[in-house]
This record gives structure tokens, sequence and C-alpha cells, in this order.
């Protein structure tokens, strides 16, 4: 209900002007994010940290799509307080809202990657996890455009 209040009334006008740099943010810094904490995490098996305890690539992937998205509620209470830039506000704002949906889409493909197996993936089921995120993508605007 949170999401969907603060998705709802945010300005039309200035996030649809800032949309690419919002999604630039929300996609590729959220997959930057998941990738850099998903190798750290497997280069740490390879050091004493975890006790000669060994695991795959995907266990990494998945946990670090699960915390990948980033919740910038302090700078964005911060931003009300001083108050900046609109256009700043709208941007981390936007892409406050658009990570958590590529978060998803990436989490529930590196499960889905994991549980088939990482011997046993294959290059369709890459190209179906990326089109899922547009399904998503899309499916939001479309429910958004409806109502």
């Amino acid at each position: 209900p949170i999401i969907l209040e603060a998705g709802y009334f945010i300005p039309n006008r200035p996030f649809f002007d800032n949309l690419g740099t919002i999604l630039l943010l929300a996609i590729v810094n959220t997959l930057f994010n998941t990738i850099c904490i998903g190798l750290t995490l497997w280069g740490f098996q390879f050091t004493p940290i975890y006790g000669g305890t060994t695991f795959g690539m995907l266990p990494c992937l998945v946990f670090a799509a699960l915390i990948s998205a980033v919740d910038p509620v302090a700078v964005l209470a911060t931003f009300t307080e001083i108050h900046v830039n609109d256009m700043l506000y709208i941007v981390v704002f936007g892409e406050s809202l658009l990570n958590d949906a590529v978060s998803v889409v990436l989490y529930r493909m590196f499960d889905s990657f994991a549980k088939i197996g990482q011997e046993n993936i294959i290059a369709m089921d890459i190209v179906l996890g990326v089109l899922s995120f547009f399904v998503v993508a899309l499916g939001g605007v479309l429910i958004y455009t409806l109502f």
C-alpha cells in the first residue's frame, strides 16, 4: 500500500521527463549491485571466512538479488527537510520505486536458475529471464494506463 500510494501521487510530468535517468539508475545500478555482491560472496568462499564451506555462484546471486535494492528513505526525508531541487528528489524517489521491481525480477530469475541447476541453464533460460523483466515493466505501465 505504501509503494502504491507513493507511485500514485508522484508528479507525472517530472517523473516522465526524467524517466531515462530513473530507469538507468534503477536497472543498471541494481544489476551492478547484485553482481558485485554476488561475486564478493562467492569469492569469500576461497578465504577462511566461511570456514571451508563451499557453494556455487547461483546461491550467492540469489542472496545478492534479495538484498540489492537500495531503499533511500533517510535520504528522501533529508531531501524534504532541506528542500532540494525537485528534479533530484523525483530522480531518487523514482529510482527507489523501480529498483524494487528490478530486484524481484533478478531474484526470481536467479532462483529459477538455482532450481534447475547451473549445469542445466541454456541460452533460452537467460532470454526468458530478461523477457520476464520486460513483462513486469510493461505490465506495470499497462495497469497504470488502464486505471
